[in-house]
């Protein structure tokens, strides 16, 4: 993902652009009582379409990728996962219907594992 986890660019299936904005990050216990991390996004289409979706991210599944990778859980490295499965939504239209939405463990790794690649130039 070369772009800034904050503001980026991607098409849909249909051929619309979708911007999508970082808006905030939070612990989800403290507004759920889920544990997860929340990561809130602001989407708006080409085509004059505005939305909200929150990317969940489940603690114990970022606890295991970071043990997996050594790294720490930080704000930045949990942004850009959800950032991530945000423009694999659009891009495939999978749980676009969804405001909130909780990547599985498996999905959240290959992104992961993507994070940790250099870009390509």
């Amino acid at each position: 993902m070369p772009e800034s986890f904050r503001r980026f660019e991607s098409s849909d299936p249909f051929g619309h652009t979708w911007t999508a904005e970082f808006l905030w990050i939070q612990n989800a216990i403290s507004i759920r009582h889920a544990d997860a991390v929340d990561v809130k996004f602001e989407l708006a289409s080409s085509g004059g379409l505005r939305t909200t979706k929150v990317i969940a991210l489940f603690h114990p599944h970022l606890l295991r990728l970071s043990e997996k990778a050594g790294r720490p859980v930080t704000d930045a490295w949990c942004s850009c996962l959800a950032a991530r499965h945000l423009r694999r939504m659009i891009e495939t239209g999978e749980d676009m219907e969804k405001t909130l939405v909780t990547p599985p463990f498996e999905v959240l790794e290959q992104h992961a594992q993507e994070h940790e690649q250099p870009a390509a130039r």
